[in-house]
């Protein structure tokens, strides 16, 4: 077992994509599975019937195993579950097969497993699920598959020290030249060149953004975003703005979302606050997609002819993605939504967190 750790938006999702695709031009067998908790399917079990399934298509032998297991049999505790379409039909396959033809499984984004359920039964369906991952190192024909793991390094998942475990830096855990900021530097690079800008002051906005960033890809692409619309100006309302004060572990990105907020909801009516809180909401707690024709029936939404939908999709480009469907561009914008850092900085949007 391998488990990727690092902050939101440091890049583990790209890295877990990376892994998978390169194995695959090694002929290697994947099996991918990626938790959202936005998506009110992707439960706990989900994961475990998803790799059973896969492993049906790449091995028909265990088709008759798994049927046998779906049989006179209730699936909804994870752990049986997890023993009869798992464990126990893996048990017929391992020794059969050369180690390194057996898949590896990737499993990104842990800690967004369970979506947005905090209660008591969801905590523990996902200390459940923790219990059937360490089985892996426990059990001995497990241990043969390859399982790789992505997840912020949060107190609530834990798993013993005889795996390995890879951080990826942030912060102040990062040094300028490293591979980190080279990466950022390439992409910033990349996207201020299809600005047309000049290259001398596209050098001077790289030396001021990269160190910026602190390795935290996603604080890139959201600057990157957010210079699309007017770089000069922009660039100067960054250049502009207060720090914060370590505000929740997430002070850098934090400000910038704080300053995206400002720019784009700089004067506003109060019914286009409504608007934007509806909108806001929704987005948070729906559980799934929301599209312009759902969104503009919410409250405050119609503002006589016109709504504030056009508001939201361009002030907020550079972290919302909208193609008739609105959808945040990383879960670190609505953990912004809901901290104490946009309580304080915008009290008139505050009841997002109701």
């Amino acid at each position: 077992m391998i488990w990727i750790r690092g902050s939101p938006g440091v890049g583990k999702s790209a890295l877990a994509a990376s892994i998978a695709n390169r194995l695959v031009d090694q002929k290697r067998h994947v099996i991918s599975f990626r938790f959202d908790c936005t998506e009110s399917t992707i439960t706990t079990s989900a994961l475990w019937r998803t790799v059973a399934c896969d492993l049906a298509r790449l091995y028909p032998s265990l088709r008759q195993h798994l049927t046998q297991g779906n049989q006179g049999h209730s699936l909804s505790d994870i752990d049986q579950l997890f023993k009869l379409l798992i464990e126990g039909p893996l048990s017929t396959l391992v020794d059969a097969t050369p180690h390194e033809e057996l898949p590896v499984i990737v499993i990104d984004a842990l800690d967004e497993c369970g979506g947005l359920r905090h209660n008591t039964p969801g905590k523990k369906d996902f200390q459940n699920l923790l219990h059937t991952l360490k089985r892996w190192i426990q059990v001995d024909h497990l241990k043969k598959l390859k399982l790789v793991i992505t997840s912020r390094p949060e107190s609530r998942i834990t798993f013993p020290d005889s795996i390995s475990i890879h951080d990826i830096p942030s912060g102040h855990g990062v040094k300028p030249g490293d591979s980190v900021s080279s990466d950022i530097c390439t992409f910033l690079q990349s996207r201020l060149d299809n600005m047309k800008l000049e290259p001398g002051w596209i050098a001077e906005i790289l030396d001021y953004l990269v160190p910026g960033a602190a390795g935290i890809f996603i604080w890139a692409t959201t600057v990157a975003n957010f210079l699309e619309d007017n770089p000069e100006a922009r660039l100067h309302i960054l250049k502009s703005r207060k720090e914060g004060d370590d505000i929740e572990g997430m002070d850098d990105l934090f400000s910038l979302y704080t300053t995206v907020v400002k720019t784009s909801f700089g004067q506003i009516s109060k019914q286009e606050v409504q608007g934007i809180i509806s909108v806001m909401g929704a987005m948070i707690c729906a559980k799934q997609p929301l599209s312009e024709n759902v969104l503009v029936m919410l409250p405050g939404v119609k503002i006589g002819k016109s709504s504030v939908m056009p508001l939201i999709q361009k002030g907020l480009a550079s972290v919302i993605g909208s193609d008739n469907v609105l959808h945040f561009h990383h879960k670190s914008f609505e953990d912004y939504l809901l901290s104490t850092s946009f309580l304080q900085q915008f009290p008139e949007l505050s009841t997002v967190r109701d």
